[in-house]
């Protein structure tokens, strides 16, 4: 597989996460906030399997090793935490504070990566990730100052943080594989994380909230649609990180961002100012620059 297929791959990714999105807000709505969040991960949990066996002639064959299990671990549970952070930074009616702090998951995973992983990132595609940034800035709505309180700053920036490891333990665990398909060793770490993940959340909504646990399994039929989408973009999530940096493929996935905004202005009729021209304009311009970035 040629590294440069990443980039559409990403594009689907953030494509099909946009779709559970709206899926997983009409779930919310009916749910509780966690059982809501627990149902992308138990629903995607069967398809993420039968994706591993429908493309691996033997799923078992590529001997998880200890580093590829730390790694996976490690993202999995990041993730959850990332999850639960930027659930929390949008009390008080933080949402646009929130979101904007978790979107410096990109330039955190370029870091994580560096550190951990050894990645190398162009510095045309480091000026990329700062101007797509501010272009999320300003599309994520106004936000003054006196909102950037000690609270929201630490949970938004925590959020941004589990998600920067959490990208970076994904495709460390497929990188410790011994397979040469990148599309192979990215279905066995999403199935075997969501396996972790659906677990541990699991267990957790038993002890603490097992009504939501409840109403999550209720919602069978719109979850089953919502498990469907999110184990289609996280497929391609992993897919595209096991073959570029994580920094890389987390930025140009802040193109979500404009598939949103153009439902809001298409289908629900929702203005779109110079505010929100210029972000977009931005976020463009950004990911221009990380796609023609060399990822050999």
């Amino acid at each position: 597989m040629s590294p440069e297929v990443w980039i559409p791959i990403t594009l689907a990714a953030a494509f099909f996460q946009n779709i559970r999105s709206y899926l997983q807000k009409r779930l919310v709505d009916v749910s509780t906030v966690h059982g809501g969040a627990y149902v992308r991960f138990l629903y995607a949990l069967p398809f993420a399997w039968l994706y591993v066996f429908a493309i691996a002639d033997d799923p078992f064959v590529m001997s998880p090793n200890a580093t590829f299990w730390m790694y996976c671990a490690v993202g999995a549970i990041s993730q959850i935490v990332g999850t639960a952070f930027l659930l929390a930074s949008f009390a008080g009616g933080q949402f646009a504070v929130g979101t904007v702090l978790s979107k410096t998951e990109a330039a955190q995973a370029l870091l994580f990566g560096m550190l951990l992983l050894g990645d190398a990132v162009s510095s045309a595609a480091i000026a990329g990730i700062a101007i797509s940034f501010l272009g999320v800035l300003l599309i994520s709505g106004r936000m003054s100052l006196e909102q950037l309180n000690g609270r929201t700053l630490g949970l938004g920036l925590g959020a941004g943080s589990a998600f920067g490891v959490a990208a970076v333990g994904f495709r460390g665990a497929a990188l410790s594989l011994p397979v040469d398909s990148a599309l192979q060793a990215a279905a066995i770490t999403l199935a075997v994380a969501v396996s972790i993940q659906t677990l541990l959340y699991g267990a957790y909504l038993g002890i603490r909230e097992p009504s939501s646990l409840r109403v999550a399994v209720e919602q069978w039929r719109i979850g089953l649609r919502v498990g469907m989408s999110g184990m289609a973009a996280s497929a391609c999530w992993f897919t595209a990180m096991a073959l570029v940096s994580a920094a890389l493929v987390r930025a140009l996935g802040q193109v979500e961002l404009l598939f949103t905004l153009a439902t809001s202005a298409w289908l629900l009729g929702e203005r779109i100012g110079r505010r929100e021209v210029l972000g977009v304009a931005l976020v463009v311009g950004g990911l221009v620059l990380i796609t023609i970035t060399p990822t050999g």
